[in-house]
């Protein structure tokens, strides 16, 4: 399963008013909701969070790096030894 590790570190930091700080949730919030409806879920872990998605062609559509260890991306080409 594709993955990446959810880390938010300061999402409004750099606003400088109270609406700029809510643009910036609403905007975070409509994409999750997209990436939801893509197919994407939140795993807990005890290292953190990771957005995942089953499917690794949506997952890289969406522009993401999969940080899933190699030997775990690896695919088998049928017909070959």
């Amino acid at each position: 399963m594709s993955y990446f590790t959810w880390k938010e570190s300061g999402l409004s930091s750099d606003c400088a008013s109270l609406e700029a700080m809510a643009s910036r949730f609403e905007e975070a919030a409509s994409l999750m909701r997209r990436m939801a409806k893509e197919g994407f879920k939140v795993k807990k872990t005890a290292k953190g969070q990771l957005i995942t998605h089953s499917d690794p062609t949506i997952f890289a559509s969406w522009g993401f790096i999969n940080e899933e260890p190699i030997h775990k991306q690896l695919t088998l080409i049928p017909g070959q030894p």
